[in-house]
């Protein structure tokens, strides 16, 4: 029988245009795979990792998708700001921002200093905040529009090793929510938290091992999890201001 309410479409991502900061290696790069297989054009930004990006865009076009690579330096505000107008220019429009890019390296008690606090909080919220801020009001204004940030479970656990980069993790969740209240009904902002799927490279085997055995499902992780994860998020049309792990289960041990 039938209840009369119809039941919303997942979000198409064919044909949209989407911004993927960080794509250039690791974790970015497999959201920007993710997102060109199932149909999206890409703005892929990178710093540092621009060969590696150009070597996704021949990658993408040979796809059959548009592809354009865009380099910024996220920790100057400056630079941030105007890779928003970049990207929306590219291709017209951004339909889809994925706050990818982020630092992350251990800081001991006697590094606990006001230099580390800002180098974690100017890549890992700022930028977001900026990228957020302009091309949300821009999808806002056209109708329609989805964000997803990638965070940390250390967002939902601060980790002591790592506790400025925790507090930009932290951060970065609360400027989720406060997004997702800002940008609606027309722009959908969530965000991921990742446990351990791409260990540091100098992290032993051993430490590996020992963090795989702690997990519930007894494995790591790949960035391609994490991929699919985010299309799930910008697919779902009555989601909004979430945080979902994909962690192995870490953040309940």
């Amino acid at each position: 029988m039938s209840t009369g309410i119809a039941k919303e479409a997942c979000w198409s991502l064919n044909d949209k245009v989407a911004l993927v900061t960080g794509a250039g290696v690791r974790l970015g790069r497999a959201i920007a795979r993710e997102l060109a297989a199932k149909g999206c054009d890409l703005v892929l930004h990178a710093f540092k990792s621009t060969r590696d990006a150009e070597e996704l865009a021949a990658e993408i076009q040979g796809a059959g998708r548009r592809a354009v690579v865009l380099c910024a330096d996220l920790s100057r505000g400056a630079q941030t700001l105007k890779l928003a107008g970049r990207a929306e220019r590219a291709f017209g429009r951004v339909d889809i921002l994925v706050n990818s890019a982020g630092i992350f390296w251990p800081t001991p008690l006697k590094r606990l200093n006001e230099k580390e606090l800002n180098a974690f909080l100017d890549i890992n919220l700022k930028s977001p905040y900026i990228l957020s801020s302009e091309i949300g009001q821009r999808m806002r204004k056209r109708g329609a529009g989805a964000i997803v940030n990638v965070a940390c479970v250390s967002a939902l656990r601060p980790w002591k090793t790592h506790l400025p980069y925790s507090i930009s993790k932290a951060a970065l969740v609360a400027m989720t929510v406060g997004m997702a209240k800002l940008l609606g009904p027309q722009v959908r902002v969530n965000a991921v938290a990742p446990g351990t799927v791409l260990p540091p490279e100098d992290m032993s085997s051993a430490k590996v091992e020992e963090l795989r055995q702690r997990l519930p499902l007894k494995k790591i992780g790949t960035p391609e999890d994490v991929a699919a994860a985010i299309v799930y998020l910008l697919e779902a049309p009555f989601v909004t201001g979430q945080v979902l792990c994909v962690d192995g289960g870490r953040v309940i041990v």
